[in-house]
């Protein structure tokens, strides 16, 4: 249903699976959501908080695992391609939800600070609006931000309102820090917002992916 690899100018999405996640990225994986540097900061407005077990980034894959294989979403380690600083790097990770009866995506995305400041998640959102309305006929993408989180919510401004989009409005009580609940910006694109735009998506592929 998903591609397993997205590939964009700067980029290489690799689907996080359990039958595909090799060991010693299992414990690169881990490392890096336990005690990379700068992690607190990461961490400091997402639905996650920093692992404490490896056992912990192993639940993490097979939740996401599973919610692949029942069509619900998907998630994937994001690499810098060869011509960026840290090529072939873990730099982070994004993935998205789906409710098919609403039509819609839902965005989510995470970076090292290290590569904080790149345009990398506006790169991986327009090729995440790419599958949904070019491939997976959806009608809707969405991104929420907490309120508080100023650095996120510029960017997705900046994305949402390139493809035609921009802020539907607050949320209140919406999935917030550690999955407890936060106030957060409310963010859409919709699919004639999106081709009105005119996107420029030539550099996207999904590699071996069938429509």
């Amino acid at each position: 249903m998903f591609p397993r690899t997205i590939e964009t100018e700067r980029l290489r999405l690799e689907a996080i699976h359990r039958d595909s996640l090799e060991t010693a990225t299992h414990f690169e994986f881990y490392e890096i959501c336990s005690s990379d540097p700068g992690i607190d900061e990461v961490t400091e407005y997402v639905t996650w908080e920093p692992h404490q077990t490896p056992k912990e980034t192993l639940e993490f894959v097979e939740a996401v695992s599973n919610k692949r294989d029942e069509n619900e979403g998907t998630s994937y380690l994001i690499y810098p391609r060869e011509s960026e600083d840290g090529a072939g790097e873990i730099a982070g990770g994004a993935g998205f939800g789906i409710d098919w009866e609403a039509r819609t995506m839902t965005l989510g995305c995470w970076l090292r600070k290290r590569y904080w400041g790149r345009g990398y998640s506006g790169e991986r959102a327009a090729a995440f609006m790419k599958l949904a309305f070019e491939m997976l006929d959806l009608d809707l993408v969405a991104a929420t931000a907490d309120v508080e989180n100023k650095k996120s919510n510029v960017a997705i401004e900046r994305y949402t309102e390139r493809h035609g989009g921009g802020r539907d409005g607050l949320v209140r009580n919406g999935a917030g820090i550690g999955g407890e609940p936060a106030d957060v910006y409310r963010y859409t694109v919709s699919r004639d917002e999106y081709l009105e735009s005119d996107p420029r998506t030539a550099s996207i592929r999904f590699p071996g992916f069938e429509s």
